[in-house]
């Protein structure tokens, strides 16, 4: 006979998720200053985004076989949590190790070593996600898995608020130098690593030493399974392409969602560095070009202390999105009892879609004294404006990572929840890869390097995604009816 699954306290379920909120910090870390990271070692516009395709196919390699490893993986130390803690003691080498790569020049060229080390965290970062998606799904029952994907939700964004925010923190509070010569990395961005890597290890070891897995004979029983099933899964091995083809059909209409979604943030991620430069700070678009910069000689000063306050803003802009997505994490459980997942879900991505057109209209040169009460600095007032697109984007943000996986959680079979999660990794990763592929293309031969017509695209993207919602259809949990006995 089925046995309920235990409910969880609150703080169990904080506990639980609580690793995320270093790991987003040192996603956050990666995903706003990279792009600058890159630049400054030597890259184009039109290379950054294959730069960026690591990311993407790191994880299609990576967390279906983690997932599948994870759902086969029953001792001492637990199902999930070896992954995690391997994951993240990875990670934070990458972390420690891109941000100096111009001291490596003897070994390979800088921007070649960062490629390397971006690669090697983007690889321990999938380690980690998997199966902290897969920990929530085991841990939490099915009646607490809004509150319990809303929970992860608010750490993630936590740590993606603290982690985009320390470079601009390190320059204008402790007053570590925010600029780069070309070849180099800003000391702002290099301390801000370190303390990433150090904030990743502490907040996994928390949930790894604070989260007690069900041994296997209580999870056959919550989750409805035979004990033998969980035995066999040990041994078994099943493929990827049989999987796809059993996969539930919630997962094929997320996975139309999930690309429009993933196409947005992946140019987000990209391009709204270069885009704000050229749009907010007036940099021209030659000197986002290495070709024209080695034909001049040297960038000059105003233009390079123009990038590193546009590259500092950027922090800001994705803590301002990571703090909205935060907020609206707290309210997102009770929103999506009382209105249903699919609405909310739809709702939020309009607002995410709108946030990204509306950097189109804001543009405004005017210089502005700005009081961020840890410290006042000067600014283009479009720089200020775009503060209000962020709510949006933050809602998007916030609803992309709780809402598909509380929807799919519901349709997944028990015994093969990792490495489902790890498939669903491909809706992704695929729509970043094919963002890659293109969107540099897009942004030199369509825009003619305009980067800030990239984000319209994006917000189109975004819409489409919206309009996709509609036609998923949820699943009844197929672990949520006890077995009768015989």
């Amino acid at each position: 006979m089925q046995q309920s699954q235990p409910k969880l306290q609150f703080w169990q379920i904080w506990n639980v998720s609580f690793g995320f909120l270093g790991v987003q910090f040192g996603f956050a870390l990666q995903n706003a200053n990279v792009s600058r990271i890159l630049s400054d070692l030597g890259a184009d516009l039109h290379s950054l985004s294959l730069f960026w395709l690591v990311a993407p196919i790191m994880g299609l390699i990576i967390q279906p076989i983690v997932g599948s490893a994870s759902d086969r993986t029953w001792n001492r130390f637990g199902r999930r949590r070896p992954f995690i803690l391997v994951g993240a003691i990875a990670a934070a080498l990458g972390m420690l190790l891109m941000p100096n790569a111009p001291l490596f020049v003897t070994v390979m060229a800088p921007m070649v070593f960062g490629a390397v080390m971006l690669a090697l965290m983007d690889a321990s970062f999938n380690v980690c996600f998997q199966p902290f998606r897969s920990l929530v799904s085991d841990m939490v029952p099915a009646s607490q898995r809004n509150i319990g994907y809303g929970v992860q939700s608010f750490l993630i964004n936590i740590g993606a608020v603290i982690g985009s925010l320390l470079p601009f923190v390190l320059t204008n509070v402790v007053g570590l130098d925010n600029t780069a010569s070309l070849g180099e990395v800003a000391p702002s961005v290099v301390w801000a690593f370190y303390l990433g890597a150090t904030v990743l290890l502490g907040s996994v070891m928390w949930t790894v030493l604070r989260t007690k897995e069900y041994a296997p004979g209580d999870y056959a029983r919550y989750k409805g399974l035979e004990t033998e099933s969980i035995t066999e899964a040990k041994s078994q091995k099943q493929g990827v392409l049989a999987l796809l083809l059993a996969m539930p059909s919630t997962m094929k209409q997320l996975a139309v969602v999930q690309f429009f979604s993933w196409f947005a943030l992946y140019i987000m991620w990209v391009y709204t560095m270069p885009a704000i430069a050229q749009h907010i700070w007036g940099i021209e678009k030659q000197w986002f070009d290495p070709d024209y910069i080695a034909l001049v000689g040297d960038v000059p000063a105003n233009i390079t202390a123009a990038k590193g306050a546009a590259g500092d803003w950027v922090g800001i802009l994705f803590a301002a999105y990571s703090v909205f997505a935060a907020i609206f994490s707290i309210f997102l459980a009770r929103l999506a009892d009382v209105f249903g997942r699919k609405a909310v879900y739809a709702s939020s991505l309009v607002f995410g879609g709108v946030g990204y057109i509306s950097f189109l209209i804001l543009q405004d040169f005017e210089q502005v004294h700005v009081n961020l009460l840890i410290t006042e600095i000067t600014v283009p007032q479009g720089a200020v404006n775009l503060i209000f697109p962020m709510m949006g984007v933050g809602i998007a943000w916030a609803a992309i990572l709780a809402l598909p996986y509380a929807m799919l959680a519901g349709a997944l079979p028990a015994s093969k929840t990792g490495v489902y999660m790890g498939i669903f990794n491909f809706t992704v990763a695929v729509p970043q890869i094919i963002a890659g592929v293109s969107a540099g293309w897009i942004v030199s031969s369509l825009f003619a390097n305009d980067a800030i017509k990239i984000i319209l695209v994006a917000g189109i993207s975004m819409l489409c995604g919206a309009i996709a919602v509609a036609f998923v259809k949820e699943e009844p949990s197929v672990i949520s009816s006890p077995k009768k006995e015989a």
